[in-house]
């Protein structure tokens, strides 16, 4: 039987549809405030919901306990709890499945030997983080279960980049069998695009950092903050200073507005010096498509500022996100050996 054959690239691609669909379902869970109505951990028989009134009394009366219905939710029906228990449900039956599509057909693939040995050693990593990210996803949780009605922003921060990573390197896998022949490349160019991609990355933290602290309900204004100052006094206020780039929620969406610009620029710069070089239609296609994506990206992250982060902006914002780390990931792999 032919190794690292379609069946094994389909699989992969299944495995990166379901962390995109995980994402999705993330964002949503925490722009509605979800994340927090499921306050234990049961791997097997969390995957059922509650059945009947008592359960669901019961689920709603464990949620009570804990300081968010306490200092946030306390006028809450049961009927306002369901709504919020399903997003966190169904991210959490998504987080499970996507464990079962990667280990079930690996283990098929590993017993029917179709998978090369370089392949395997790339899959077991791949288990490892995803076995990472269910394990940061409660680690997470358990931040916003003690004293604060919210979660840790460095905590989601860590939870968010590893599914985006997660997803990046299933990717770069699935392109290693699609391309397993590679051109020479400029190694300048190369480097430049991993400067790039860092700076994504970074981005993306900053990203999450703004969703954890809700950083995105301040400074609804644009180019400006607040319609007068680049830099408004209140992203300053904390000392030491760099405790404004970590906690302070005017501080990091500072940061995160003004490192929009620093993505775009690497960007234009990556599409401006990738015309001085002979190309693949792959290439070409990977760097164009950076450049629109980082164009939609830079447009959604200023309407979601402005309009104070309704649902459909956020979950669109931080799609656009993926899908840029996605051409990222996709154009660092065709200039790379």
């Amino acid at each position: 039987m032919k190794k690292d054959n379609k069946k094994v690239i389909y699989w992969l691609f299944t495995g990166c549809i379901l962390i995109f669909i995980m994402v999705i379902v993330g964002g949503i869970t925490r722009l509605t405030d979800s994340g927090l109505s499921i306050s234990n951990y049961k791997l097997i028989t969390g995957t059922i919901p509650p059945i009947g009134e008592v359960e669901w009394q019961e689920a709603f009366a464990l949620y009570q306990q804990y300081p968010e219905f306490q200092k946030l939710h306390a006028h809450f029906t049961i009927e306002d709890f369901k709504s919020i228990y399903f997003w966190e449900w169904l991210h959490r039956v998504i987080g499970r499945l996507i464990g079962m599509v990667f280990i079930i057909p690996f283990l098929y693939f590993l017993a029917t030997k179709q998978l090369t040995r370089k392949t395997i050693k790339k899959c077991i990593v791949l288990l490892f983080l995803g076995g990472f990210q269910g394990f940061l996803g409660w680690y997470m949780v358990k931040s916003g279960l003690v004293d604060k009605p919210d979660v840790s922003h460095f905590r989601l921060a860590a939870h968010l980049t590893t599914a985006f990573l997660t997803f990046a390197a299933t990717l770069w896998v699935a392109l290693d069998l699609i391309f397993p022949e590679r051109k020479a490349i400029d190694k300048k160019f190369r480097n430049l695009i991993i400067v790039g991609y860092i700076i994504l990355v970074f981005q993306i933290i900053y990203g999450a950092f703004v969703a954890g602290l809700k950083a995105g309900l301040l400074h609804n204004h644009w180019p400006l903050m607040n319609e007068s100052k680049f830099m408004h006094e209140t992203v300053y206020v904390l000392s030491p200073f760099y405790k404004n780039l970590i906690e302070n929620p005017s501080g990091i969406q500072f940061v995160h507005r003004t490192f929009a610009y620093l993505v775009v620029i690497i960007i234009l710069i990556i599409w401006v010096q990738s015309k001085k070089l002979t190309r693949t239609n792959h290439q070409i296609k990977g760097v164009n498509a950076l450049l629109i994506l980082v164009g939609f990206q830079f447009l959604l992250g200023v309407l979601t500022i402005i309009y104070q982060v309704p649902l459909w902006l956020g979950v669109a914002h931080q799609i656009g996100a993926f899908f840029l780390l996605s051409a990222m990931t996709f154009t660092l792999h065709r200039f790379s050996k």
